[in-house]
């Protein structure tokens, strides 16, 4: 192949490196930053069951001192998880309360090989269909019953046993019934003397001086 062949066939490639250079360029920086690849739970996924952990996994590694994984519920409202356990590029946290039925949004903030901060977030609903609402205390467990005493028709006891003292002290039928007696014998006794003395004075003529 003479020279002059040569230094054309050397110019196109150079001229064809050149414009693949140019077209590549630009592109390169742009996948420098980090890149959320997989999520779980996923993006706008409906749960049948609460999850107990979140995973985020991006395309390059993950620096544990700058990787951030939050969640919060439909108000907005913070939602308890552990601290972000890091392995390569993969970050996770347990959720520690069980999640009810609603929305709730993950938001994640990680640290790209060039440095540059990558941030985002998404969204999940868990729709338990087993879920119920606590039970309200039912008013029989909540207050306490009273029960009312019924008298006991039967004297007790120490109510039979109080009954003949309280009679005897009292003056009861039986001391009434002595008291009766005796005065009946008492005056039976006056009436014979007063008989008695009657005859005496008849049979001495006369009453007594």
């Amino acid at each position: 192949m003479s020279r002059h062949l040569r230094r054309p066939l050397a110019a196109a490639l150079a001229a064809t490196l050149a414009a693949t250079a140019l077209l590549i360029g630009p592109v390169a920086p742009a996948y420098a930053h980090n890149v959320l690849r997989k999520a779980t739970p996923a993006q706008d996924a409906k749960l049948k069951k609460a999850p107990t952990r979140i995973t985020l996994e991006f395309l390059q590694k993950l620096n544990p001192s700058f990787t951030t994984i939050t969640l919060s519920d439909a108000d907005k409202q913070q939602v308890a998880t552990g601290e972000p356990e890091v392995s390569g590029t993969k970050g996770t946290v347990t959720v520690e309360p069980p999640l009810a039925n609603g929305v709730y949004t993950v938001a994640y903030r990680v640290v790209s090989t060039d440095g540059h901060p990558v941030q985002g977030s998404y969204k999940f609903t868990v729709a338990d269909p087993t879920a119920t609402a606590e039970p309200s205390p039912s008013p029989a467990a909540s207050e306490p019953t009273e029960t009312a005493a019924t008298p006991s028709a039967e004297p007790t006891p120490s109510a039979a046993a109080a009954s003949p003292a309280a009679s005897s002290s009292s003056g009861g039928p039986g001391t009434a019934a002595l008291l009766a007696g005796g005065g009946i014998v008492l005056a039976l006794v006056a009436a014979a003397a007063v008989l008695l003395l009657r005859r005496r004075n008849a049979v001495g003529g006369g009453p007594a001086r």
